[in-house]
Parts: structure tokens; C-alpha cells; sequence
């Protein structure tokens, strides 16, 4: 058996480049049957036949002369988003697995006043997710966040080194030892849903990083916000809802 670097043998089968292919396997959109590929550099028999996950486009949610309002799907990067509505810029961040409402601001003015409010904790921000085990009864989780970053690569951790974050979970929908819930967060520190549900042991679906089970995403979507008198929200995706 003639064996070969995964992304050079995904490359050849789809007529990409070797990068490409080498982020389509980082991004987690490459599968050999119903197992994802974890490492682009990984030996696999040459003849190994991938199917590849596409991305779903870029939704708009609302414009006007301050701020650009997007659905973002999962498995692209905010930066790649900012990329194509230049001269806007990132007001904030999402994963590159979790999708959802994912705004920019056109000018400064309307960025500090949104910063501000952030600072302030008075930015409406809920989330759905699937998490493991079963949750029956809301919780609240006020434990400080520490994020280190290693490898390029950030993570967090429950510590009180770390700065004020407090996350509500209530539950939704219990399907086989699984939870479909409702997340409000306060602060906004960097993994603060996936570092909270870790805490109380309910990791999201998806979130191996965290602790959750391989799925085809991480199961976190960004539904609603309030910002400075707008509502805007994004549409639940289909694999949430017919998640069983």
C-alpha cells in the first residue's frame, strides 16, 4: 500500500493547490466516510477517496451607513468575513466553528459608542448550543476566565487569575443524552461559552478542544444581539434543528 500525506492526496483528487487542501482538512471539511480528518500531514493509503464539506455563504442580516450585520457560517474565520466588506472592520469576534450574527462598523464614531456598551456589559448576547449530558434546570456560571495563548492558538480556563464572566444556560430540547439550550453571556471573554459548559461538565457537541464528542461543527450558534437600541438576530441553522 503506497501511502502519502493526506492534504497532498486530497489536492490531487479535487485539482486544488496544496494549501487549499491543507486548510480545507484544518478547517475540518474533509472526510474519509463519516470520519473527519484531524491532521492534513497524516499518512493515509493514496487511493483514500475524501468527501469535502462545502461552506455556506455569507448571509446579510442588515447595513445602514454605520454598522454591516452578517450571518457568519461555520468553518470560516471573522478575518476572512472582514476581508470582504473592507473598509468595515470586526466590531468582535466568533470562532471560526461557531456561526451567527457577526457585525462591523463602517466608521469610528460608531465603534467606540459600541465598545463602550460592550465595556459596559450592556450588549444583549444569546447563543444556542447542543451540549453533552442532560440539563434539566437553568444554571449560572460566574466564574473568572483566563486565556492563554500557545501556538497561536488560545485557550481557556476557569481561574481566579482571571477576569469576571458570567454565562446562563437553560435548557431546551433533551435528546439522547444530550441538551439543546439557550446561553446569555455577560463580559464576552474568549471562549467563555465553551470554558463555562466545560466547568459544569456539559462540553459542547463538537468541541473536542473542550472536551465535547467529534461532530460534524462545534454545536454553538450566535442567535441574537442588542446593541445601542438594534436587534439583530440569525436564523437557527437546519443541523440544530434536526439535531435528534
Amino acid at each position: 500500500m503506497a501511502l502519502e500525506k493526506a492534504y497532498k492526496i486530497l489536492a490531487m483528487q479535487e485539482g486544488m493547490s496544496n494549501s487549499i487542501a491543507k486548510s480545507m482538512i484544518d478547517r475540518g471539511l474533509v472526510y474519509v466516510g463519516n470520519k473527519k480528518v484531524m491532521i492534513a500531514r497524516g499518512d493515509l493509503d493514496a487511493k483514500t477517496i475524501f468527501r469535502v464539506e462545502k461552506i455556506e455563504r455569507i448571509k446579510p442580516i442588515f447595513e445602514n451607513d454605520d454598522i454591516i450585520v452578517v450571518d457568519k457560517p461555520a468553518f470560516l474565520n471573522a478575518d476572512e468575513v472582514e476581508r470582504q466588506f473592507k473598509p468595515a472592520v470586526l466590531l468582535h469576534r466568533l470562532d471560526r466553528e461557531t456561526s451567527g450574527v457577526l457585525m462591523l462598523v463602517k466608521n469610528e464614531e460608531f465603534r467606540e459608542r459600541a465598545i463602550k456598551e460592550f465595556k459596559q456589559d450592556k450588549v444583549y448576547k444569546e447563543y444556542i448550543a447542543w451540549v453533552e449530558g442532560i440539563i434539566s434546570e437553568p444554571v449560572e456560571v460566574d466564574k473568572p476566565i483566563l486565556t492563554q495563548k500557545k501556538n497561536n492558538k488560545a485557550y481557556s480556563n476557569v481561574s481566579p487569575k482571571g477576569k469576571p464572566a458570567k454565562s446562563e444556560f437553560f435548557p431546551d430540547i433533551v435528546s439522547a443524552n444530550k441538551t439543546k439550550i439557550k446561553c446569555i453571556i455577560h463580559h464576552g471573554r474568549t471562549h467563555q461559552i465553551r470554558t463555562h459548559l466545560r466547568y459544569i461538565e456539559h462540553p459542547i457537541v463538537g468541541d473536542e478542544q473542550y472536551g465535547g464528542r467529534q461532530a460534524k461543527r462545534v454545536m454553538l450558534h450566535a442567535y441574537k444581539v442588542r446593541l445601542l437600541g438594534f436587534e439583530f438576530v440569525a436564523p437557527e441553522p437546519k443541523i440544530f434543528i434536526d439535531f435528534q
